[in-house]
C-alpha cells in the first residue's frame, strides 16, 4: 500500500534528517554568525568620526545618517524573516546574507583605500569643506545598504537554522538539547559584540581605517567560506509560510467582509477553525477582525476537502486570535521604544575624546570601546537576577519570575531615566571645565576629567534594558502560545528600527531648530561650544512623558485582564491556571 503525500515527505525528511544535521553543523553556524556581529558591530562605534572626517560632515548630519543606517538594518531583519519564511528556506537567506554583508564591507574598504573616492579634506581651520558628490555618497551609501541586507538576512534566521538542525521530537532529551543550543548561541553574540567593541574599535584607533576596515571584511571572508564549507551537511528546511503573512491575510479579510455585522451571535459552526483547534470561536473584543473568520456560504468559501478556497477571504479562527494578540500587546510594547532611543545618545563619543581615558600611563582605552560596559552590565545583571534574585524575590511574591513582567518593565524605564539625567549631570560637568579651561573653541582638547564617569550611566542603560527587554518578552510570552516565541523577538527588533529613526527625527529636529538665525546648535561637532547637555535634559524629560504612558498602559492592560477579554490562547489559558494552582493564588 502506497503513503499519501504527506506521510512520503515525513519519511522523505526523516530519511535525510538522520544523514544531515546534528551538532556537527552548529560550529558552522555559529561561527557564521559570530563573524558577522563582530565585523559589523566593529564597524559601528567609529563610524561617526569616520564620516565626519572623512566625508565632511557635520557631527549631528552624521548621527541621523548613521541612525538611519541602524533602523534600515533592524527593519530589514523583519522582512529578511519574511521573505525566508515563506519563499527561499533560511539556509539561502543566509547564504544570501552573508553575501551581501562581505561585499558591503568590501566597497567600505574600498572608501579607506582609495582618497579618489572621498571628497577631498577640509582645510586647517574647518572652513574651506568640500560636500562628497552624489557619487561618493552613493558609493558609501551603497556600502551600508548592502551591510543591511546582510543583517537584516543573517541575524533573523541564523537561532532557527541552528534549531532546526537539532529539533528532534522523538528524542526525550529534544527539550534540554534545545535549551543548551539557545544557551550557547547568545552567549556567542554577547562574546561577539564584546569582541566587536574592544578588538576591532582598538584596531581602528592604532592602525587606521584600511587595517580597520580590513580585518572585519576578512571576517566576512571567513563567514561566507565556513558557511558554504557546511552545506552538504545542513538540513534544508523548505519555507512553510509566515506568521505576518497570516496577519496581513486577517486584516484584508476583515476588510472584504465589513458588511458582516458582527453584534449577531453567530454558533461555533459558523467559525472557520483549524483542525484539531482548541479555539471554537473568536473572542469579543476587536469584533470587527470576527468578520474573517465568519463562513458565509460554505459552498463558495470552503473546497471539499474543507479548506478555505481563497485564505484571503476567510481565515482560521486561531489566524484572527493571533492578530488580536499582537493588536493588545502594541500598546506595553510601545513603552519601550522611548527607553531604546535614549541609549542612542548621538555624540557620546566625541564626549569621550576629551576625557582622560587612561588606565595606566601607557594603555588608553577607546573611546569607542566604552560600549562594552552596556554589554557586560547587561550580561551580568540578567545572570544575577536569575540565580540570585528570582529564588529570593519568589518566597515574597509567590511568582516563578521573582516579580511581574509590568514591574521589570516599569524599573527598567526609570532607571533609564536615572540614566538620562545623570548623562546630563556629566556633560554639564564636562563642559563648564572646557570652558574654564579655555578650551571652548578647540574640541580636540583633553580635558583633567576621568572617563570613568561614563561608566555609571552606561552601567545603568545595561541594567535598565535587562530589566525592560526581558519583562516585555515575558509578557508577550504570556499572550502567545509557544509556538509563536520568536514573535517577542521580532516585535524587539521592530523596536529598534523604530527608536533608530525616532532618534534621527529628533537629532535632525533638534540641530535645525537650535541652529536657526546663525546661532551654535545644541549638537554641533565642537560640543564645548554646543549644548549637549540640553539634549540630554531633553531626552530625560521624554523618558519621563513616557514613564506616565507606561503607567497608563499598566492601568488599562490590567483592567483589561480582569474585565475577563484576555482573550488569551487555551494552552496559555492553562499554563496560568497551572502556575496560579501551583502558587496558591
Amino acid at each position: 500500500m502506497g503513503n499519501n503525500p504527506e506521510e512520503e515527505e515525513f519519511l522523505l525528511n526523516h530519511s535525510q534528517n538522520s544523514t544531515k544535521g546534528g551538532v556537527k553543523t552548529i560550529p558552522f553556524i555559529i561561527v557564521n554568525e559570530s563573524c558577522e556581529r563582530v565585523a559589523s558591530f566593529g564597524l559601528q562605534p567609529n563610524m561617526i568620526l569616520y564620516i565626519t572626517k572623512f566625508y565632511n560632515m557635520d557631527a549631528a548630519r552624521a548621527s541621523v545618517l548613521l541612525n538611519l543606517w541602524s533602523a534600515l538594518s533592524n527593519g530589514l531583519a523583519i522582512f529578511g524573516a519574511f521573505i525566508s519564511d515563506s519563499y527561499i528556506g533560511r539556509f539561502r537567506a543566509i547564504a544570501i546574507g552573508t553575501i551581501s554583508s562581505l561585499l558591503g564591507m568590501i566597497v567600505l574598504w574600498l572608501t579607506a583605500i582609495f582618497p579618489q573616492i572621498r571628497p577631498l579634506p577640509c582645510g586647517q581651520d574647518q572652513l574651506d569643506c568640500n560636500a562628497a558628490t552624489a557619487a561618493q555618497l552613493a558609493v558609501i551609501l551603497s556600502s551600508f545598504g548592502l551591510i543591511s541586507i546582510g543583517a537584516g538576512f543573517v541575524r533573523p534566521c541564523s537561532v532557527a537554522f541552528g534549531a532546526d538542525q537539532l529539533e528532534n521530537k522523538e528524542n526525550p532529551d529534544n527539550e534540554r538539547v534545545m535549551d543548551t543550543y539557545f544557551n550557547w548561541f547568545y552567549a556567542s553574540v554577547g562574546i561577539s559584540i564584546s569582541v566587536a567593541i574592544t578588538v576591532i574599535v582598538y584596531i581602528q584607533v592604532q592602525f587606521g581605517w584600511q587595517v580597520g576596515f580590513g580585518v572585519p571584511a576578512l571576517l566576512m571572508v571567513l563567514s561566507v567560506s565556513v558557511y558554504l564549507i557546511g552545506s552538504p551537511l545542513y538540513i534544508k528546511a523548505k519555507p512553510k509560510g509566515s506568521l505576518f503573512t497570516g496577519l496581513f491575510q486577517v486584516a484584508v479579510a476583515a476588510f472584504r467582509k465589513r458588511h458582516i455585522n458582527v453584534q449577531l451571535n453567530y454558533s461555533d459552526d459558523c467559525y472557520y477553525k483549524a483542525p484539531e483547534s482548541k479555539l471554537l470561536k473568536p473572542s469579543i473584543d476587536f469584533r470587527c477582525l470576527n468578520r474573517a473568520c465568519i463562513i458565509e456560504d460554505p459552498h463558495m468559501e470552503l473546497k471539499p476537502d474543507g479548506k478555505a478556497s481563497d485564505p484571503w477571504s476567510l481565515c482560521f479562527v486561531e489566524q484572527v486570535e493571533i492578530m488580536k494578540c499582537f493588536l493588545r500587546v502594541l500598546p506595553m510594547w510601545s513603552t519601550c521604544i522611548m527607553l531604546l532611543v535614549s541609549f542612542g545618545q548621538p555624540l557620546s563619543i566625541y564626549q569621550l575624546l576629551t576625557m582622560d581615558r587612561h588606565i595606566t600611563p601607557q594603555f588608553e582605552i577607546p573611546a569607542g570601546s566604552f560600549g562594552v560596559i552596556t554589554v557586560l552590565s547587561l550580561t551580568i545583571w540578567i545572570a544575577f537576577y536569575d540565580r540570585a534574585l528570582v529564588p529570593l524575590l519568589s518566597r515574597y511574591t509567590g511568582l516563578p519570575t521573582g516579580i511581574s513582567p509590568f514591574s521589570r518593565m516599569g524599573i527598567g524605564l526609570f532607571l533609564g531615566i536615572v540614566a538620562t539625567a545623570f548623562s546630563a549631570i556629566i556633560e554639564t560637568i564636562r563642559r563648564n571645565k572646557a570652558i574654564n579651561a579655555g578650551f571652548e573653541d578647540d574640541p580636540n582638547a583633553v580635558l583633567n576629567m576621568s572617563s570613568m564617569w561614563f561608566v555609571p550611566q552606561l552601567a545603568l542603560y545595561g541594567v535598565a534594558e535587562a530589566l525592560n527587554v526581558v519583562g516585555q518578552i515575558e509578557f508577550i510570552y504570556s499572550l502567545f502560545p509557544k509556538t509563536m516565541s520568536s514573535f517577542a523577538a521580532a516585535l524587539y527588533t521592530f523596536g529598534l528600527a523604530l527608536a533608530s529613526l525616532i532618534n534621527s527625527l529628533l537629532v535632525s529636529m533638534v540641530d535645525s531648530i537650535t541652529s536657526a538665525g546663525g546661532k551654535t546648535s545644541w549638537l554641533a561637532t565642537n560640543i564645548n561650544r554646543g549644548h549637549l547637555d540640553y539634549y540630554c535634559w531633553l531626552m530625560t524629560f521624554l523618558c519621563v512623558i513616557n514613564f506616565l504612558y507606561f503607567l497608563a498602559v499598566c492601568r488599562f492592560t490590567d483592567q483589561h485582564h480582569h474585565d475577563g477579554r484576555s482573550g488569551l490562547f487555551p494552552e496559555v489559558e492553562e499554563e496560568h491556571s497551572e502556575n496560579r494552582r501551583f502558587h496558591g493564588a
